[in-house]
């Protein structure tokens, strides 16, 4: 299995799909060592583009270039590029709906040493906000290859979250070949409890499965690598088929993967949604597992909660006989 993070996809994609198409041209906030577009910059120097500390004009200048027909991929630190940039994603490539790709590095808690003013726990929630904008949260290595290949087909601004976070590959290089933007992954399959995860979140929520399934609670994982537009679909299939459904996400539980599910599950198919994430507060200072485990987001703490729920309920007898 490959131990690489997300933003170590974005180095090689980037090389790869700018050998292909001489159209695209990368954008970065003197921050192309830390995001990974520095691939593409020794590479292609003339289609590099060095932005300065100015997030908003990097935005800006993308907008213009994808208005001449090239299409741009920007990229700096999640907490900048979605938060300091957000009138210019919003108004200058959303609202003129224009093929710009928005990579943001660092999310979650991946820049966690930096302090809460480098932990971007909100752009999720800025994004699926924001009308004509795909939102994408690769979960591995490779799928941030198959990520980025697919943005360069798509036609539209699409924001794409990379973490430095490194974890085993969920998936193989193969599934490069049947990768769907709009079609989310079902990992596992199992009829007591539904997990819903995006991001880093779905290798821990692979592992928190296991312990689940060792005491005897059969379970489902769905990666769902694109936030906006859901896979209504999938989701729904798997709620349908479950007692319990939870969501899991490296960010805060309002406005993210969680919301998105349990809105879309109240109104087609009703029943119990709990999210797990991050809560209403900011970052401390520690290491990313540090607080991805002070969070209940690593393994041990999505088992634990899951188990807790599923426990209650069994003694309640609300579920008595689902073993």
């Amino acid at each position: 299995m490959l131990n690489m993070s997300t933003r170590d996809g974005v180095y090689n994609a980037l090389v790869e799909v700018g050998q292909e198409n001489k159209d695209i041209v990368v954008l970065d906030a003197d921050l192309c060592e830390s995001t990974k577009t520095v691939g593409f910059k020794n590479k292609f120097p003339s289609r590099f583009f060095d932005c300065g500390i100015a997030e908003g004009n990097m935005v800006g200048v993308a907008a213009g270039l994808s208005a001449v027909g090239k299409i741009p991929f920007a990229a700096s630190f999640a907490m900048f590029v979605a938060g300091r940039a957000y009138e210019q994603i919003r108004n200058s490539v959303c609202y003129t709906n224009l093929n710009v790709k928005i990579i943001g590095s660092h999310c979650g808690f991946s820049s966690a040493e930096d302090g809460a003013t480098h932990q971007c726990i909100e752009d999720i929630a800025l994004m699926r906000a924001t009308p004509n904008i795909m939102v994408v949260s690769p979960c591995d290595y490779v799928e941030t290859l198959a990520v980025i290949r697919a943005a360069v087909k798509y036609k539209g601004p699409m924001y794409i979250r990379t973490s430095k976070f490194v974890s085993e590959s969920v998936n193989k290089l193969p599934y490069l070949e049947s990768f769907d933007l709009k079609k989310g992954v079902l990992l596992k399959e199992g009829n007591v409890v539904g997990i819903v995860a995006t991001g880093v979140e779905v290798y821990f929520a692979l592992k928190a499965a296991e312990f689940l399934e060792a005491d005897g609670i059969s379970v489902t994982v769905l990666n769902i690598h694109t936030i906006k537009p859901l896979d209504a679909e999938l989701i729904l299939s798997v709620a349908r088929n479950v007692k319990f459904l939870f969501t899991v996400e490296e960010h805060s539980v309002i406005g993210g993967l969680g919301d998105a599910v349990a809105s879309l599950v109240a109104e087609e198919a009703p029943m119990f949604v709990k999210k797990l994430g991050i809560k209403d507060e900011f970052g401390k200072s520690a290491t990313a597992l540090e607080l991805l485990k002070l969070s209940g987001l690593d393994e041990v703490g999505i088992y634990k909660s899951i188990r807790q729920v599923v426990s209650e309920r069994e003694v309640s007898g609300s579920f008595s006989t689902m073993f």
